[in-house]
This record gives structure tokens, C-alpha cells and sequence, in this order.
């Protein structure tokens, strides 16, 4: 487009030899406006190419237009939300206009699933818990003082009792478990989310439960610092030992350590007996030994 725009132009040149008048031939008018048709076909041709590509104006305020923007598009979502809520709002006004007063203010029943998922047998090894066996289980209500033990170790003689052909005795403590449960402890059942498939997972759990970590931790404490009371004799100095250890028997201290806070227990009188007893020390026999010379001592007192 240039260079024709030069030829257009070098076509309209003039010469002046005269001043105040021009002097064109006939030849450089038919060539001039032939270049200026030629300059008018570029010129259409150009601006229609670029009119294919449109160029945006420069904004000199481009953030102020963003901020703008957003806050359009801001607003026509929050109307489209609001439009949506009104539409779910009056569909469920809808339906509650179509139910009674009394309806409205029942609870709808929505029964919770069963934490106890046992695994499912054949047609042929079905059972029912006999009633009598039911009222034989021990009860557990979750107080501080229970201990969850000797719960699980009575609810296994229960259970022991009763074997059928084929049955697992897993399966029959997980079906029998929930009616040895009362109060806090059957609330602690009924409410757990956690699904239990084993005995093994539900008796975990159940310990995990009413028997802590802080618990555990006092009782190992009271194991390890216990001591001879002035009145109590060797009998039962040894029972309350023996006692904390069937309390918590995940205590978790070897039967060596045993057999010493034991003996760094007692009063002068009874340790120097015990001495005599074994020998000479009693520290010098097996943790074995030493604990069969203590109860055989203690059941003479």
C-alpha cells in the first residue's frame, strides 16, 4: 500500500515554471486517477481485512472497569442463589401446607444402625438367646467403680456355658454382649458409631472405654509405691497386691519388679520373717520361688 501511495503521488507531481500556474498533460491525469483507483481498492481491501480482527479501545482505568465487572457478576449470582432457595423454600411450603398440625410436630422415626455387624451364618446353624441365659449375665452400668475385667471375665463363664453345634462362641457373646449392658454403658453401646464385626474389636473397644489410659497409669503407680499398712497383716497386704495386679494385668510391670515392690513393701517384722523363710534374703530366689514362699507364708498368718 506504500509503495502504490508513492506512485499515486509521484503521478500528481507538477512542475512550476511559471509561478500561479500548473501545467499537467493528459497523460497525468489518466495516470493519476488510475493510481488513485488503484489506492481506493487497497484501502477497502485493508480495512475489511482488519475489520475481521476488531482491536479493543485502551482503557486508562482498566482495575476501576474490573472492580466493576465483578461486582455485576457478584450480583447476578447472588440473585440466581436466591432465586433457587425461594424455589426450594416454597416447594417445601408446599408440601408442608398439604400435612396436618399434628403431623408437623411428630419426629420423623429414623432408627440409627446397629453398631454389631456379626457375620451371617446358614440356614442350619440358626439360634436364639434362651431367656435363661439372657438373665444369667452380669451386669455393667459404667460406673467409676466397676471394674470392666472382671465384667468381661463373668460374662465369659456365662457364655462358656452355653455351646451349640456349629455355633462360634465369638458369635454368641457379640449377640449376648448388649443385654449385659445397663445404663451409661448401654447408652455408650447404643451410641457408638463405630461398626464392630469382631468380639475382639467390640471387647477393645468396651475397654478402651471405662478403663482409660489415666486409669491405668494410677493403678501402675499404686503397684509400684505400695506399702504395708501398720494394721493389716501379711494376708492381706498380699491380697490388695494381688487385687491392683488382676484390677489392670495390662500394668505391664515384669513378675522381678513384682516380687520387689512387694518385698520393699512390707513392715521390718514381716520382711525379716519372710527372710528367714527363704534362707537368708528372698531377693536371692527366682520371681517364681519367691512368690509361692509369699502366698505360702501369707495363707499362716
Amino acid at each position: 500500500v506504500r509503495d502504490r501511495v508513492s506512485t499515486t503521488l509521484s503521478c500528481l507531481s507538477y512542475s512550476r515554471p511559471k509561478p500561479n500556474r500548473f501545467l499537467v498533460s493528459r497523460d497525468q491525469i489518466v495516470k493519476s486517477r488510475s493510481a488513485l483507483a488503484s489506492l481506493r481498492v487497497c484501502l477497502l481491501s485493508e480495512s475489511s481485512r482488519s475489520s475481521s480482527k476488531p482491536l479493543h479501545a485502551f482503557d486508562l482505568e482498566i482495575e476501576r472497569t474490573l472492580h466493576r465487572l465483578r461486582k455485576v457478576r457478584h450480583i447476578i449470582t447472588s440473585d440466581s442463589n436466591e432465586s433457587n432457595f425461594s424455589k426450594h423454600q416454597e416447594a417445601g411450603s408446599m408440601e408442608n401446607n398439604d400435612r396436618t398440625l399434628k403431623e408437623l410436630v411428630t419426629p420423623d422415626v429414623v432408627y440409627q444402625p446397629w453398631c454389631i455387624q456379626c457375620l451371617p451364618l446358614e440356614l442350619a446353624q440358626s439360634y436364639e438367646l434362651k431367656s435363661s441365659l439372657i438373665h444369667l449375665l452380669p451386669k455393667f452400668h459404667g460406673l467409676a467403680s466397676e471394674d470392666p475385667y472382671k465384667h468381661l471375665k463373668e460374662f465369659h463363664m456365662v457364655c462358656s456355658t452355653m455351646r451349640l453345634q456349629g455355633i462360634p462362641e465369638d458369635h454368641i457373646k457379640m449377640k449376648a454382649f448388649p443385654f449385659s449392658l445397663d445404663g451409661a454403658a448401654k447408652d455408650w453401646l447404643y451410641l457408638q458409631p463405630v461398626l464392630f464385626n469382631t468380639w475382639g474389636d467390640m471387647k477393645r473397644m468396651f475397654l478402651e472405654k471405662f478403663f482409660p489410659a489415666s486409669k491405668t497409669a494410677t493403678i501402675r503407680k499404686e503397684i509400684c509405691g505400695i506399702r504395708q499398712h501398720f494394721s493389716k497383716t501379711l494376708h492381706e497386704y498380699l491380697q490388695r497386691f494381688n487385687k491392683l495386679c488382676a484390677i489392670c494385668p495390662h500394668h505391664q510391670v515384669s513378675e522381678l519388679l513384682l516380687v520387689q515392690y512387694f518385698y520393699e513393701g512390707l513392715m521390718m517384722m514381716d520382711r525379716s520373717m519372710i527372710n528367714t523363710a527363704s534362707g537368708g534374703a528372698l531377693m536371692d530366689k527366682t520371681p517364681v520361688v519367691a512368690r509361692h514362699l509369699i502366698s505360702n507364708m501369707a495363707s499362716n498368718t
